[in-house]
């Protein structure tokens, strides 16, 4: 059966004043809201220490949880910037590390550069003591076997470097020119078994042959035998005796005492030679006349024995 319209007109006009109510009293609350919050920012602006105890206790709540998240927060930046300072101290540390061994490159190319001025330096004082010298050279190299001892010299007739002429470096004698070309020469070391040098003792007139062993020592023989005067540490320097090199050159030092004389160490190694000076042969008439007077001496040593 069909509703009558003066039962649903009741209907709506309930319901709408139901939803009026609600929607005045929501108004009533906001108004009454808005009413207290504007008198309690009245009063916190005219009295702010009014409220201190409550913001007080309210923060005293929160705290706890603040703490917590402040110290998470924390720890979590602090393991971020230790990550961080790990990875950075690593490079750091790396480019430290190569910074420091670019220093001692560095150094040990500076020490190289001192050491050559210095062998310069003593070349330089050998030209103004000795006279004038006919080339100062680099040794470019030596002999690769071991029944030789040859070094090659970076200076050659062009220079006026010609077979005879005794090469030195600061520190004495090393030997003599045996070949010459243009731009290069060879070099007969004391220490070749072809080699045979006249010396003396520095402290006095003891005479001796100094002879070559292929092995980098010489072998010094007396002259005059009889009693071995000689003793470990004596030093030898050039005679003269054959015209070929200035008097007064050290030669070698003695390591160990033999019958007829001594073995003995070169004082100027040719393996830390670089730069060398060569010397005009210093009596020429002389060495053209005597020639190698060294295995003569050596030969009637070896008749006498």
């Amino acid at each position: 059966m069909a509703s009558s319209p003066s039962s649903h007109a009741g209907r709506r006009s309930g319901h709408s004043r139901r939803a009026q109510f609600g929607q005045f009293t929501g108004y009533v609350i906001a108004g009454i809201g808005a009413l207290i919050g504007a008198l309690l920012l009245a009063v916190s602006l005219i009295r702010p220490a009014t409220f201190g105890p409550v913001r007080g206790e309210a923060i005293d709540i929160v705290e706890p949880a603040a703490e917590t998240v402040a110290v998470a927060r924390s720890e979590s930046q602090g393991m971020f910037e230790a990550i961080g300072a790990y990875y950075r101290a690593g490079s750091k540390n790396a480019e430290l590390r190569r910074e420091v061994e670019l220093a001692r490159i560095k150094l040990a190319e500076a020490q190289a550069v001192e050491r050559q001025n210095e062998r310069l330096k003593g070349l330089m004082g050998l030209t103004e003591n000795d006279g004038e010298a006919v080339a100062i050279a680099r040794l470019i190299g030596s002999s690769a076997t071991s029944s030789r001892r040859i070094a090659y010299l970076g200076a050659g007739t062009d220079e006026g470097v010609r077979p005879g002429m005794p090469v030195r470096s600061e520190r004495g004698v090393l030997g003599r020119v045996l070949e010459a070309s243009s731009d290069s020469a060879r070099v007969l070391l004391l220490t070749d078994s072809d080699s045979y040098l006249p010396v003396r003792r520095a402290t006095d007139d003891v005479a001796a042959i100094a002879q070559g062993r292929g092995d980098g020592l010489l072998r010094v023989r007396l002259i005059n035998l009889g009693l071995n005067p000689l003793k470990k540490g004596d030093i030898f320097v050039t005679s003269g005796a054959g015209g070929y090199y200035r008097p007064g050159t050290a030669v070698a030092i003695v390591v160990e005492v033999t019958e007829d004389g001594a073995l003995a160490r070169i004082i100027s190694d040719p393996a830390a030679t670089g730069i060398v000076r060569v010397d005009p042969i210093y009596e020429p008439e002389a060495a053209e006349l005597i020639g190698e007077a060294a295995a003569p001496s050596v030969q009637s040593n070896e008749t006498d024995n």
